[in-house]
C-alpha cells in the first residue's frame, strides 16, 4: 500500500511543484522570444523577490506536511482543524503585508535586486519594475495555492490539483498571448497574465474548502500563538531552503554580470527557469517524503520508514537521470524556445547540459532534508538546505570563475550538490557507527524506536483467503505473547470482521484494486490494532452512532468490534481509511 500510495501523491505532488514555475516558464519563454534580451535580464533580476514569496508560501506549506501528518498519525482530528485555522490566518497576514511592503519599497526594491538606476541609458529598470507590479499583485494566489496543496493532498482531492495547474496553465499561455499580440503590454502585461492565472487556479482549488465533504474546518477560537510557533518551526527548513535559493541567483548574477554581462544573465535566466521545473521532481518527492514521514513518525512505524527511504532514494535516482538524459539531449532546441540572440542561446545552452550534471544529488538531498524534517531531525534538514542551495554552489562557483569563467560559475551547481551529499552522508554514517548505504542507517532513527519485532505483526491482505490467514496469524501472535486463549481469539476475530466487511463492500466497489493494511501492536499493556484500506470513505465509528437504534441482529460485525473495544479511532487521509482500536 505505501508503495502505490507513494506513486500517487507523487504524480499529484510533481504536478502541484510546479504551480509556481509554470507560471514563471511560460513568462520566461514568451518574454526571451517576444521581447528581447533586456527584457529576459528584468525577468531574472526580479526572480529573486519573486521567489521570497514563495519561500514564504512554502514555509507553511511544509510547516502544514509536518504537524497534520502528525495529527494524522495520532488519530487527532481536532489537530488538523487548529492548524487549518492557522495557516489560513498567516496565508492573510503574508499577503496583506508583502504586497504592501512591495509597493512602498518597490524602487528600491528593483535597484537591489541588481536592475541599476533610473535612466535613458538603462531600460532594465524600468522593464524590471513592470514585471515586478504586474506579479506581485497574483502573490495572494500563489502563497495560498502552495498552502492548499498539502491540504487537498491529505484530503485525497489529488484530482483537483491536476486540474488546477492544468487549468492555470493553459490560461497563462492564453493571456502572455493576447499580451504580446493584442494589448502590447509588455513586461507588466506577462506580469498580469500570471497574476491571472493564479487567481484561476485559486479558485479551483479553494472550492473544496467550501464543500460539505471538506474534512477541514476554520475555527477561530482554536488559533493559538502556541500552534503558530510550532507550524512556524517546522517550516523553517524549508524558508532557509528557499531564502538560499534567492541569495544563490542573486549571487550568481553578480558574478555573471561581471564575468560577460547581461547576455551571461539572460542565459542564467533560462537554466534557472528550466531548472525550476526540473527541481519540481525532487521537490515532489521530498514533499511527498515528508508528509508520510510525519505520519509514520507519529505512528512510530520503524517498518513503513525503512520502506519510505527506500523509495524515495530509489525514485529521486531514476526520475532525475531520465530528466537529466532529456534535458541533455535537447538542450539546445529547448534554450531556443526563450532566446533567439545567438550568443546568448550558446551560453545557455551550454551552462544547462552543465548544470542538469547536478540533478541527482540535488533530488537525493531534497529527498531527504524533506524527509529528516517529518522525523523531527530539524537542525539537519536546516544545515542541508543551507549547504546545498547557497553555501557550496556559490563557494564553488566562486573559487572555479577564477580559473575556468564562466563554466566554473556553471559547475558550482554540480560540485555543490555533491559536496552537500557527501558531507550529510558522513554526518549519517557517523551517527550509524559505520559506513552504510542501508535505509536503516539513512532514516537516522534512535536504536529504541517504534515496536520491537517480537511485539508486532504486520500483514497485508488482498482477498477473503488473505481475511482467514490474518486472522489465524494473530491468534497464534497474541498467544506466542502469552496472552489469554479468550482474548487471543477475540483479538484475531475483530481482524476478521472489521477486514471480511471491507473485502465485502469496499473492494466490490470498484474495479480497482484494493489492499488492506493491517498492524496489530502488543507491547506492555498496549493491544492495538490499526487496519488501513484505500476503499472508499467509510467510518465504522461514525456509522454506528448513526445506526445505534437499528434492529441489534445488524452491523453485527461493527457491534462486536466497538464493545469489545476500549476506545477506537476513524480518520480518512491520504486517500485511506484509518480505524485504529485499542482492547
Amino acid at each position: 500500500m505505501i508503495k502505490k500510495l507513494f506513486r500517487d501523491m507523487l504524480v499529484t505532488q510533481i504536478v502541484s511543484s510546479m504551480t509556481v514555475t509554470l507560471c514563471m516558464l511560460i513568462d520566461s519563454i514568451m518574454i526571451g522570444r517576444f521581447l528581447g534580451v533586456d527584457s529576459m535580464s528584468a525577468y531574472g533580476f526580479a526572480t529573486p523577490l519573486l521567489l521570497v514569496f514563495a519561500a514564504l508560501g512554502s514555509m507553511i506549506s511544509a510547516g502544514v506536511q509536518v504537524v497534520c501528518g502528525k495529527c494524522i498519525g495520532n488519530g487527532d482530528r481536532e489537530g488538523t482543524d487548529v492548524y487549518y485555522s492557522v495557516s489560513v490566518l498567516l496565508a492573510v497576514l503574508i499577503s496583506v503585508v508583502g504586497l504592501a511592503a512591495v509597493f512602498a519599497l518597490l524602487n528600491p526594491l528593483t535597484r537591489l535586486l541588481g536592475a541599476g538606476r533610473p535612466s535613458p541609458d538603462n531600460p532594465v529598470f524600468g522593464l524590471t519594475r513592470d514585471y515586478i507590479i504586474g506579479f506581485i499583485l497574483g502573490a495572494p494566489a500563489f502563497l495560498c495555492a502552495q498552502i492548499m496543496v498539502p491540504f487537498l493532498q491529505l484530503s485525497g482531492k489529488r484530482t483537483r490539483l491536476v486540474v488546477a495547474v492544468l487549468v492555470m496553465t493553459v490560461s497563462d499561455i492564453v493571456f502572455d498571448l493576447l499580451n504580446v499580440f493584442v494589448f502590447h503590454g509588455g513586461t507588466l502585461g506577462m506580469g498580469l497574465a500570471s497574476t491571472l492565472s493564479y487567481y484561476i487556479a485559486f479558485a479551483i482549488g479553494v472550492a473544496y474548502f467550501f464543500g460539505k465533504d471538506c474534512m477541514f474546518r476554520f475555527r477561530r477560537r482554536m488559533i493559538r500563538a502556541k500552534a503558530v510557533r510550532e507550524l512556524l518551526s517546522f517550516g523553517v527548513p524549508t524558508v532557509i531552503n528557499q531564502v538560499s535559493t534567492v541569495l544563490l541567483v542573486f549571487a550568481l548574477n553578480r558574478m555573471l554580470l561581471a564575468q560577460e554581462g547581461t547576455v551571461a544573465v539572460a542565459a542564467y535566466s533560462v537554466i534557472s527557469t528550466v531548472g525550476n521545473i526540473c527541481y519540481c521532481f525532487g521537490s515532489g518527492i521530498g514533499a511527498v517524503a515528508m508528509i508520510l514521514a510525519s505520519v509514520f513518525y507519529s505512528d512510530r512505524d520503524r517498518t513503513a520508514i525503512r520502506q519510505l527511504v527506500r523509495l524515495m532514494t530509489v525514485y529521486a535516482i531514476l526520475l532525475d537521470l531520465v530528466v537529466m538524459g532529456i534535458e541533455l539531449l535537447i538542450a539546445t532546441p529547448l534554450v531556443r524556445l526563450f532566446l533567439t540572440d545567438a550568443a546568448a542561446v550558446e551560453t545557455a545552452a551550454f551552462g544547462l547540459r552543465l548544470f542538469v550534471l547536478s540533478l541527482v544529488p540535488s533530488s537525493l538531498n531534497s529527498a531527504f532534508k524533506n524527509y529528516y524534517q517529518g522525523v523531527n531531525r530539524i537542525g539537519f534538514a536546516e544545515v542541508i538546505s543551507a549547504l546545498q542551495n547557497f553555501a557550496f554552489p556559490v563557494l564553488f562557483a566562486y573559487v572555479l570563475s577564477r580559473f575556468i569563467g564562466i563554466t566554473g560559475i556553471w559547475l558550482g551547481f554540480l560540485c555543490g550538490e555533491t559536496a552537500a551529499l557527501i558531507v550529510f552522508s558522513i554526518v549519517v554514517w557517523a551517527h550509524h557507527g559505520r559506513i552504510s548505504l542501508s535505509a536503516d542507517a539513512y532514516s537516522m532513527l534512535r536504536p529504541d524506536f517504534g515496536t520491537a519485532p517480537e511485539h508486532c505483526m504486520e500483514c497485508v491482505i488482498q482477498n477473503e483467503r488473505d481475511v482467514i490467514e490474518a486472522s489465524k496469524n494473530a491468534v497464534r501472535f497474541c498467544e506466542a505473547q502469552g496472552i489469554a486463549r479468550r482474548d487471543c481469539m477475540m483479538i484475531g476475530l475483530c481482524i476478521e470482521e472489521m477486514a471480511i466487511n471491507i473485502v465485502t463492500y469496499g473492494f466490490s466497489a470498484d474495479r480497482k484494486k484494493h489492499h488492506i493494511d493491517v498492524r496489530l501492536v502488543l507491547d506492555g499493556n498496549d493491544r492495538v490494532i490499526r487496519i488501513r484500506d484505500d476503499c472508499a470513505h467509510f467510518d465504522p465509528v461514525h456509522y454506528l452512532e448513526l445506526h445505534e437504534a437499528d434492529d441489534p441482529t445488524a452491523h453485527v460485525g461493527i457491534r462486536m468490534v466497538m464493545k469489545t473495544a476500549k476506545n477506537a479511532n476513524y480518520l480518512n487521509s491520504l486517500g485511506w481509511n484509518n480505524l485504529t482500536v485499542a482492547f
